[in-house]
């Protein structure tokens, strides 16, 4: 399997996943509504974990542009890989958020609030403050970028083979603990290609895609990722 199947793989079942989660929990006559941000959180961690035991071995599983650039920064990966990387984690979005408007089809029309309904597919902010919401942002990022240089620098992590279960429990961390202002996007193709599938779906009574906003979980995890990546790369 190369790059892009596997980035596409491993994304579309992150997005799966972990949107899945978000809308069982949002979603009018969802047996799991109303359960809260700690099934959101564990969800998504899991889904990280998913994800990247399916294709860890064929791609790394990046699954998550920011880390892409990360490891281009740090010298992991090629420049030139790059694109192949970002089109198969873009590509597995699309297919991640498509499968999560058809698991949830009988459930669109009954939620009244289209805000519920965009959240199921991207994130948005508490409080909405641009400068403080990327700033949330970048902190959540870095602290997901530099945790995995770390972790997989640590000959232990390799050797156990349970790179990912570490990985997914750092994502329910950032969930549990920097999540709450911002929806912890921390994943340019986990935010914005949901975005773009909810402007073109279907799906009932959707309101705006909110597209004012979707610049900062795109800029925003990109800059914590290099940031990151340039900080570890000082410090050891």
């Amino acid at each position: 399997m190369g790059i892009f199947a596997a980035e596409l793989v491993g994304t579309a079942l992150l997005i799966l996943l972990g949107n899945g989660v978000v809308a069982g929990v949002l979603l009018t006559q969802s047996k799991s509504e109303n359960s809260g941000w700690i099934v959101i959180t564990f969800g998504w961690g899991l889904a990280v974990m998913t994800g990247a035991f399916a294709v860890g071995q064929f791609s790394g599983a990046h699954l998550n542009p920011a880390v892409t650039v990360a490891f281009a920064v740090d010298g992991s990966i090629e420049w030139s890989d790059v694109p192949e990387y970002f089109a198969g984690e873009f590509a597995g979005a699309f297919i991640g958020a498509t499968l999560v408007w058809l698991a949830y089809l009988d459930h669109w029309k009954p939620t009244e609030d289209p805000g519920l309904k965009l959240a199921c597919f991207s994130t948005g902010p508490a409080i909405r403050n641009p400068v403080s919401n990327v700033i949330t942002e970048v902190i959540g990022t870095f602290v997901l970028v530099f945790g995995i240089l770390a972790f997989f620098a640590n000959p232990a992590t390799g050797e156990t083979g349970l790179g990912p279960l570490i990985v997914g429990l750092l994502v329910l961390g950032i969930g549990l603990s920097l999540g709450g202002p911002t929806g912890y996007a921390i994943n340019p193709a986990r935010d914005l290609g949901p975005r773009i599938m909810h402007a073109i779906l279907p799906i009932a009574g959707k309101g705006s895609s909110d597209w004012s906003y979707a610049w900062i979980p795109v800029v925003a995890p990109l800059i914590g990722g290099v940031l990151a990546a340039v900080a570890y790369g000082a410090l050891f």
